[in-house]
């Protein structure tokens, strides 16, 4: 068993295998796990935001999953990865408020996860499994070794993608 590696909000980071990588409290936001299943390497971003070009201070670039999830292709490549073989999970995106509204600013959850797939989609990284949406946070555990998403809300038995 390898280390497991924090990624925080706003955030990402990259493994090789055994290493793990994890990240605490998606609500809103969404964890996109990359990896290539020959190399071992992967990583994880946490991503706040689906558009850096709606945000006029965007230099956090794993802030936004435009941005954020280009950044992690790029470092998963540099360490070794090959990018025709990376594949792709994702977690998170939950309507955290109570209410619904048809306000495309409280909807941050789904324009994440839209944002989050329509990046994967244009670089060509197919998406194998999902667990977003509903009401609830997740904490995540990422293996770029066998592909495992771990995925732990409160009250909700623990669910492997």
């Amino acid at each position: 068993m390898g280390e497991i590696i924090k990624v925080g909000m706003a955030d990402l980071k990259i493994c090789v295998s055994p290493n793990a990588v994890t990240t605490l409290g998606l609500g809103s936001c969404v964890g996109i796990a990359i990896r290539d299943p020959k190399t071992g390497i992967g990583g994880l971003a946490h991503v706040m935001l689906p558009d850096s070009t709606q945000i006029k201070d965007n230099k956090n670039i794993p802030k936004f999953a435009d941005t954020g999830i280009e950044e992690l292709v790029k470092q998963i490549v540099a360490a070794g990865a090959s990018k025709t073989r990376l594949v792709a999970k994702i977690a998170g995106g939950a309507q955290m408020f109570a209410f619904q509204s048809n306000n495309a600013l409280v909807r941050v959850g789904e324009r994440n996860v839209a944002a989050s797939k329509k990046k994967l989609q244009e670089l060509h990284i197919p998406l194998l499994a999902e667990d977003t949406g509903e009401n609830y946070g997740r904490t995540v555990v990422f293996y770029p070794e066998s592909g495992d998403f771990i995925i732990r809300s409160v009250g909700k038995p623990e669910k492997v993608i």
